[in-house]
């Protein structure tokens, strides 16, 4: 199998969000970045997938230079090669997004052959718009299911997509090539080895120069949500908490 993974550099979870003073973009001073959690199970899923059936994972990005640094670490689990197309960092909207990624992958399958599999999160952990996977399949032609669960590939050329509903669990059927965007819980990412790590620094990054004409969408303020202020209680000290502590656990249902 030849599976693409689709990944974006965010800010780590739980990090403190600051607002440049135009409001028009996050302040990146001392702020940690990191794959969106939902790319980080489509990467995981990937080298699963291949491990199973054979083949070959690439993992493709679009963002600045310092977003070499999440394509080596899907390469330290295991993903063979990495594309990134190169920009100045400012943020593009998901149409210009959509455009570039699919002209990129338009490039490489005219090269190297078509990939059975496209892999999306199901949306990205900054701006959560949920739309460039599934206009990166509808410009591929391709079916796509969101918020995957669970894929099994089977043999006649075929993927099984589940994702979980109100009702329960919706089964799809899809003919390969096809794309899915897949949810955090898909998986349980593995962590890099030293060997993954080192190996990772011998793999080529190859930078390509993003094609992609400017969407309707034009970013127009950010603004801070407000922030909810925590309270805490300090139960007692020493010996003299193991009472209240007692207390509170028979209130939580623990004992």
């Amino acid at each position: 199998m030849r599976i693409l993974v689709c990944v974006k550099r965010v800010p780590a979870p739980g990090a403190r969000i600051n607002i440049t003073a135009d409001g028009l973009a996050v302040d990146s001073a001392n702020l940690g970045f990191t794959t969106s959690p939902h790319e980080e199970c489509a990467v995981e899923e990937a080298v699963q997938l291949v491990e199973r059936h054979g083949g070959s994972a690439t993992v493709l990005t679009l963002g600045a230079g310092e977003a070499e640094e999440q394509l080596r670490y899907a390469a330290s689990i295991g993903v063979g090669h990495a594309v990134l197309l190169a920009t100045d960092g400012s943020d593009w909207d998901p149409q210009r997004t959509a455009r570039a990624l699919t002209i990129a992958i338009q490039g490489m399958e005219a090269a190297d052959g078509v990939f059975d599999l496209v892999l999306f999160g199901n949306e990205s952990a900054d701006s959560g718009g949920f739309q460039v996977g599934v206009r990166v399949a509808r410009a591929l032609d391709r079916p796509m299911v969101n918020g995957v669960k669970k894929i099994v590939v089977s043999e006649d050329l075929a993927v099984e997509a589940c994702r979980e509903s109100d009702g329960g669990v919706e089964v799809y059927r899809l003919p390969l090539p096809a794309v899915l965007g897949v949810k955090e819980g898909l998986n349980l990412p593995r962590y890099p080895t030293m060997k993954g790590r080192l190996a990772s620094k011998k793999v080529s990054v190859d930078r390509v120069s993003p094609a992609g004409a400017v969407g309707g969408q034009t970013l127009v303020h950010l603004d801070r949500p407000p922030e909810k202020p925590s309270s805490t209680v300090v139960l007692g000290t020493g010996p003299d908490a193991a009472p209240a502590v007692v207390d509170l656990l028979v209130e939580l249902g623990v004992l």
